[in-house]
């Protein structure tokens, strides 16, 4: 197949890859920086952590409602593209140029994360509409270019507040950073009119029996399970670098390495795929992750190079779940003639219930076994640690991989 065929919008990769790096310039900021820049503006922890908790309540529940949405109003996505990019560019400048209390900081982040939220699922939405045309590989080769434009947007996100705050002060530095994503939404909005322009041929009615009987949920729960172990890693994250491993002031390096081998990993992934098949790509890529886990919790700690080597690996085989699990779900969507808009919002419902589940279980836990982050803890306190960032989901991952196993080759989407 030509590569005109297999994509069917004319410079699709250009604009998809920019909206991709938006959408993931402007998520890392609502899960990253917030709390710091919340702190930075006089707020206290107890409130900063309730506001947390209502967000991701919001977050959670807002999903299958906005799918919906999105297959209700689809011959009007442009529009909603429209609206979602400008309120998450509203949000930003609410949020970050005014620098309001605590109040407006809810309503600043109530649109932004509604915004974002919408944004996501008509992107994922529209990526089974743009993939329609060709055959299941055109998913896989779609995923690619969508994730290789997150890397970027996640890498420029990573870094600009720290460069903006140390050649300004804080708060004027978070404003420029604020300004920075509001005009990039606009340039966003102005350039990606393109990836908009494919027909969804799907019904507005999403049936559960449909769903089910083509595979949907069987993926809904390998998604489910396959997400926790990155939920529980990323909540636990610093505290495992700077208390376990006391490599605390590293942890920028790693987070920059780890998303950086992701998003280079994705082209990679998107072509093997291709060529063997999901299946065995995607088991090959847990196993290894399973190996990482089993390193990181062996780690002496004051050793930077392993856990980089660390990082790096883990990256490589996120980068496989980042573009295979959402093309794998893309193309039961397309192959039942479900509509995408519903499905990716039951999709983002699951992967939001991982975090949930991770922060509700596993920190308490923690909390209940006398770990304390930044203090002194106890060697059966580190332990917990040590057990919880790695073992844990080192057997999450083997029972997702157990899921995988069962999946059906999928066939090409006519």
């Amino acid at each position: 197949m030509s590569d005109a065929a297999a994509l069917p919008a004319k410079g699709l990769p250009w604009p998809l890859m920019l909206f991709a790096g938006f959408l993931a310039a402007a998520g890392l900021p609502l899960y990253v920086h917030l709390p710091d820049f919340a702190a930075g503006l006089g707020i206290s922890l107890t409130s900063i952590g309730l506001l947390l908790i209502g967000l991701r309540v919001l977050d959670l529940v807002q999903d299958p409602i906005l799918g919906l949405l999105v297959d209700r109003f689809r011959d009007h996505r442009a529009g909603i593209a429209a609206l979602a990019v400008l309120g998450m560019s509203a949000g930003f400048a609410a949020l970050f140029i005014l620098q309001p209390g605590l109040g407006g900081m809810i309503a600043a982040l109530v649109l932004l994360f509604v915004s974002y939220s919408l944004a996501s699922i008509l992107f994922y939405a529209q990526g089974v509409a743009n993939a329609q045309t060709g055959v299941s590989t055109d998913h896989y080769r779609l995923a690619g270019y969508r994730e290789t434009g997150g890397l970027a947007g996640i890498l420029i996100a990573s870094a600009a507040p720290s460069l903006l705050i140390g050649v300004f002060d804080e708060r004027l530095g978070y404003a420029v950073f604020g300004a920075t994503l509001a005009l990039a939404g606009l340039v966003v909005w102005w350039s990606s009119a393109s990836l908009w322009t494919a027909s969804w041929t799907a019904p507005v009615r999403f049936s559960l029996r449909d769903f089910l009987a083509a595979g949907g949920g069987r993926l809904l729960v390998l998604g489910l399970v396959n997400s926790l172990p990155v939920a529980i890693t990323s909540s636990l994250f610093l505290f495992f670098v700077e208390d376990r491993l006391q490599l605390g002031a590293w942890s920028g390096a790693f987070l920059v390495l780890f998303f950086l081998t992701a998003g280079i990993s994705a082209p990679f992934w998107s072509g093997m795929v291709n060529t063997v098949g999901p299946v065995r790509v995607l088991v090959p890529a847990m196993v290894l992750s399973v190996l990482v886990f089993i390193g990181a919790a062996a780690l002496p700690a004051g050793d930077p190079l392993a856990f980089a080597a660390i990082s790096a690996l883990s990256g490589l085989t996120l980068g496989a779940d980042m573009v295979i699990l959402p093309a794998l779900f893309a193309i039961t969507l397309a192959r039942a003639n479900l509509p995408a808009g519903a499905g990716f919002g039951l999709w983002g419902f699951t992967s939001k219930l991982a975090l949930a589940l991770a922060a509700a279980v596993v920190l308490p836990w923690l909390d209940g076994v006398g770990y304390v982050p930044g203090a002194a803890n106890s060697a059966d306190a580190l332990c917990s640690l040590n057990v919880a960032y790695a073992i844990v989901p080192c057997a999450l991952k083997l029972l997702a991989i157990v899921l995988v196993t069962t999946l059906p080759s999928p066939p090409e989407v006519p």
